[in-house]
């Protein structure tokens, strides 16, 4: 009788250990994922649609260069900055902008770089449009 109790020991000692590392797996797989999808979720996409005074324009591209190149310099939260031109009318300018999350965007307009650019170009922007987006895919070439 003992040998058969101890046997049964050994098989719930066994299938118990078995069972909290697989219950362990699951809680550290689930946090992973948990926390990727929190990542994707909160990084921010936004199109700022600006019409610019045909007199200033020269001076808004240098000023939007500079801001640029600070932010992407010394924000890591600033993901990427694209900046376009309408073809046909060049005084309209779309900004792709894509920061890490909010928190980043909300840093990034308290910066010194983002204040100068705002008092810069203050008297040259006709209207401004801040559209937030959401992502439903991105693609690019390897060499892009």
């Amino acid at each position: 009788m003992s040998i058969q109790i101890c046997n049964h020991q050994l098989l719930y000692n066994y299938m118990f250990k078995k069972t909290r590392i697989l219950f362990q797996l699951f809680i550290f797989l689930s946090i992973i994922i948990t926390s990727a999808q929190a990542q994707e979720k909160s990084t921010m996409y936004r199109i700022a649609k600006i019409s610019i005074d045909s007199n200033h324009i020269q001076a808004y591209h240098q000023a939007l260069k500079e801001q640029m190149q600070a932010a992407i310099q010394n924000e890591p939260g600033v993901l990427s900055y694209t900046a376009l031109a309408n073809k046909n009318k060049p005084t309209e300018i779309t900004i792709i902008e894509v920061y890490a999350n909010m928190d980043a965007y909300q840093a990034h307009i308290q910066t010194p770089h983002f204040k100068k650019y705002k008092q810069m170009v203050n008297g040259w922007v006709l209207s401004l449009e801040l559209l937030d987006q959401t992502l439903i895919a991105a693609a690019k070439q390897s060499s892009f």
